[in-house]
């Protein structure tokens, strides 16, 4: 985990200083939302200032959506939690990810 982390917070400083990075969560719970973790990691337990939020956000479950859990949780909920901010774009895709993960990957790699 501490490694992941570590190495995920390098990329990420490195990646936005070029620009802004959307982030897909394919399921849910802790080890879907994980990496997503890692900007309020930087805010506060290593304590920089001037983080980038991740730049959008899109959710691919077949999950029920409810307040306060993990597979089910909003992305409003991921503002409160210092990970996206009020403006950031955010969406779920409710559906079967096997399907629809595929499908959208190979639209935005085209684009």
């Amino acid at each position: 985990g501490i490694e992941y982390m570590m190495s995920l917070a390098e990329y990420y400083t490195q990646a936005t200083r070029r620009s802004s990075i959307g982030f897909f969560q394919i399921g849910g719970g802790i080890a879907g939302d994980f990496p997503i973790c890692v900007v309020p990691m930087l805010h506060q337990d290593l304590r920089r200032s001037k983080v980038p939020l991740w730049g959008y956000f899109c959710q691919i479950s077949d999950s029920t959506t409810s307040y306060g859990s993990y597979s089910g949780a909003t992305p409003n909920e991921k503002i409160t939690w210092g990970k996206l901010g009020p403006k950031t774009p955010r969406f779920i895709v409710e559906s079967d990810a096997t399907i629809v993960a595929p499908l959208m990957f190979t639209y935005i790699m085209a684009s």
